[in-house]
């Protein structure tokens, strides 16, 4: 037989579509042809598939060889085909049976000795081929990964000659069985957090309603430290939360097994550009706001970013995706994070500094806040001043409420959003707010004089309604009062 077709699979985004590896040997002068729109790294296949086929001891064919990967416009890339690539030569050439082909998916990547080294993406090819009935080749390497989806049988090959056994009936691969790893999760603990009542607190409150949150105050007063706990406060992930997020993870290359269940939180320096940000590339992949959903992304020092950097989490703040667009391509990404930012209040940190070092100019500080725009602020529900503790306030202090007592309230109160309205607070939009999150008339006269007084938008009347209810909820209390708007309302003040 001259012809053989293999199923393995590409990765778009989170999507991996079923590319058709077609391998034909014809008679000529031996020759390489690799067709099907491949990327540098696919066309480097040749060399790599005809090394491993020849030091594992199997005939190279010396005739024409012509491997084509369909669909022909869909882009490939990366050294997922190498395996699919090397078994279709072997199947053409009559060196293996290609009857048995049909009921697999093949990926993973060849060494020059044939051994198979990992690939990315393994949970996005696992969970197409759990609905298209095949079972799933892949290196050993990623075996625990592709294990975390249900429905599929994983048959897991140190190298290509396992392989070749498997499909000759010598020696039959055995389904991958392990369970996959699931340690409990481990995060920083907020006991450790001495004082700070307030902060503390407004984190309680993001935690319970999913909330963005920006910290402003002096160095050393703990913003990065409570940045870092938060996601220790939020609920455990459900199996879709967790899978989604595994998903994204392993498609940028970054998923641990050991990993699973776990929240992510990211911290991009402030160095980082729109694209390490939101994500891209000529292949479009996730950045770190993806890479964060379901978790927390804290920027620290918010002021020092590019304005074009933050000025594009406008749209994923809101929409909770974002989509990748390139002449050729586009890719959509999930991107539904917790936003918590951490700003100093002047240039040199110590405006407002009882001893008076600060040295700023008022034009210094505004054009130091004034990298923050307005829209951008606007997005951000909480506000909140972190102040400089007295070292004899610190010392007295005793330990913080430990995380998990803290995780448990935030879990009632996220019950009770999921019970009424089927997401939390901070999801609401347009007519949910307005059957949700209306005050009572004492709160509706408060909130009536915060708009006048403090000039909000429509957008910054919306969000204090929303931090309310939060507020409302973590007190079990039915409607929202003039106390809940009032707390709602000191937690937006903005910068002083």
């Amino acid at each position: 037989m001259s012809l053989a077709v293999l199923t393995s699979r590409a990765l778009v985004g989170l999507a991996a579509p079923e590319v058709s590896v077609e391998v034909h040997l014809a008679n000529g002068l031996p020759a390489f042809a690799l067709v099907g729109l491949p990327d540098i790294e696919v066309r480097e296949a040749r060399d790599r598939v005809r090394a491993a086929l020849q030091t594992s001891q199997f005939e190279f064919p010396q005739r024409r060889i012509t491997v084509n990967l369909a669909p022909a416009d869909l882009p490939k890339e990366g050294g997922c085909f190498d395996l699919a690539i090397a078994l279709g030569i072997l199947a053409a050439s009559g060196q293996i049976p290609a009857d048995a082909l049909a009921q697999y998916e093949f990926s993973g990547e060849l060494s020059l000795s044939g051994e198979l080294r990992p690939v990315r993406g393994t949970l996005a090819l696992a969970r197409q081929a759990a609905e298209s009935g095949r079972s799933l080749v892949l290196p050993s390497a990623n075996a625990a990964e592709a294990a975390l989806v249900n429905g599929v049988t994983i048959l897991p090959a140190p190298n290509l000659l396992a392989v070749v056994a498997h499909l000759c009936r010598h020696t039959l691969l055995e389904p991958y069985t392990g369970a996959p790893l699931a340690p409990p999760p481990s995060y920083p603990d907020l006991a450790d957090v001495k004082g700070q009542v307030q902060a503390r607190r407004a984190l309680e409150v993001a935690a319970s309603g999913q909330h963005s949150l920006l910290f402003y105050g002096p160095p050393g007063t703990g913003k990065s430290m409570l940045a870092q706990r938060l996601p220790g406060l939020l609920p455990p992930l459900s199996d879709a939360e967790a899978l989604e997020t595994a998903a994204i993870h392993s498609v940028e290359g970054s998923f641990r097994p050991e990993r699973w269940r776990q929240r992510p939180i990211r911290a991009p320096h402030h160095s980082a550009s729109t694209a390490a940000l939101v994500g891209g590339g000529g292949t479009p992949r996730p950045g770190e706001i993806s890479l964060a959903h379901n978790g927390v992304l804290f920027l620290d020092e918010l002021p020092e970013f590019d304005r074009r950097v933050l000025e594009a989490l406008r749209e994923p703040l809101e929409s909770g995706h974002i989509t990748i667009s390139r002449a050729a391509r586009r890719a959509e990404f999930p991107a539904r994070f917790q936003l918590v930012a951490a700003m100093n209040p002047c240039p040199c940190g110590f405006h407002g500094h009882p001893d008076g070092r600060c040295r700023c100019t008022p034009e210094q500080i505004a054009r130091y806040r004034g990298k923050l725009s307005g829209p951008l602020l606007d997005r951000i529900d909480l506000l909140l001043e972190v102040p400089m503790l007295p070292v004899a306030d610190l010392q007295a202090a005793p330990a913080g409420e430990a995380s998990a007592a803290v995780r448990e309230r935030v879990a009632r109160c996220r019950a009770i959003q999921l019970a009424r309205q089927g997401k939390p607070n901070a999801s609401l939009a347009g007519a949910e707010i307005e059957a949700w999150c209306q005050p009572d008339a004492a709160g509706g006269k408060l909130l009536q004089s915060a708009i006048e007084r403090l000039g909000l938008s429509a957008r910054g009347y919306h969000r204090i309604l929303k931090v309310a209810r939060t507020i409302a909820d973590m007190g079990e209390a039915q409607a929202v009062g003039a106390t809940h708007v009032a707390e709602a309302i000191q937690s937006r003040r903005g910068l002083a």
